[in-house]
């Protein structure tokens, strides 16, 4: 390349992303940044497979681990952040080399998202009380009072219903209105892109190893690690993959064998989730079946070969 650029890569978990966006680095003289939702929490390096030391000592690597998992990480804030630093990355010099499983992050970087203000934990915490004290059909009854727009939520849609109240809350107008405003994009466009699609059998296989390299390398006691800060159930990070396994294991409710069976299944389940989504909304990406296949995949776009 010529110049400083930005390579898209996304796929599910274990498809070889952190494989590929480290090849590329290395060859491109880039720099890695995290599009994954939960790669973004400190708490959890095993549990979201996070790179490991070695290979962040082997490429520059942004927004991995750098925050709390007592704190919420939104499609929007990690878009703002993942666009400061592309804009950093490039006024280096260097190639940023975008790569996660999180669809919605590709999708808010390239194509904006509504400018729907953040509610603060004081206006969350009243939300989260006032559909315990009112229940989700009448709770949502307040909401469609206050947004019309919002009768097109069933009443089993808690995260929604509870944002559309939060912005009212905190704004006074109704989520519609902001979710009516024309996104911006916040990068000029990729120069190139792919998305890891490994056959179904082969990624499957690749979910059950990790989930049990995962147990041996440390994931109950970094689980535990988490479990035992008494965070909100309700963050993100307690929702990762492992998480609810784990403490299923270490409360005596099942064994080990039985924790990583559930992990496994789950996180095939998870994979699948992120295949359909990718399928639906990125149907115009180029495909690979393996890491080394994207690697040749955005080099040959950016060499100006087929897409």
């Amino acid at each position: 390349m010529t110049r400083a650029g930005i390579v898209l890569i996304a796929g599910p978990t274990a498809s070889g992303k952190s494989a590929a966006a480290l090849a590329l680095a290395q060859k491109l003289g880039g720099t890695i940044v995290n599009a994954d939702a939960m790669q973004v929490y400190r708490d959890l390096r095993i549990l979201t497979a996070r790179p490991s030391a070695g290979d962040e000592a082997a490429a520059p690597h942004r927004l991995y681990g750098v925050l709390d998992g007592a704190e919420r990480c939104s499609a929007g804030r990690w878009a703002r952040l993942a666009a400061d630093a592309i804009a950093e990355i490039r006024g280096e010099g260097r190639v940023a080399v975008v790569a996660g499983g999180t669809g919605l992050y590709f999708r808010a970087l390239e194509e904006g998202l509504s400018p729907i203000p953040e509610a603060p934990p004081e206006i969350r915490e009243k939300a989260a009380a006032r559909w315990a004290e009112l229940g989700p059909a009448a709770f949502r009854k307040e909401v469609i009072a206050q947004d019309p727009a919002m009768a097109r939520l069933p009443e089993g849609d808690a995260q929604r219903l509870k944002r559309a109240w939060e912005v009212f809350a905190v704004t006074g107008k109704p989520i519609s209105q902001f979710q009516a405003e024309v996104p911006v994009p916040l990068i000029g466009g990729a120069d190139a892109r792919v998305v890891i699609e490994p056959a179904r059998e082969a990624l499957y296989a690749r979910c059950d190893a990790r989930a049990a390299a995962m147990l041996e390398e440390g994931a109950v006691e970094e689980a535990r690690a988490l479990l035992a800060r008494g965070l909100d159930p309700a963050l993100p990070v307690m929702k990762a993959l492992g998480v609810a396994e784990i403490a299923a294991l270490l409360a005596g409710e099942t064994s080990r064998e039985e924790a990583l069976a559930r992990l496994q299944q789950n996180t095939r389940r998870y994979a699948k989730r992120q295949l359909t989504w990718l399928r639906n909304q990125m149907a115009d990406w180029p495909r690979a079946e393996n890491a080394d296949a994207a690697v040749m995949a955005i080099e040959e776009q950016l060499a100006g070969g087929p897409a």
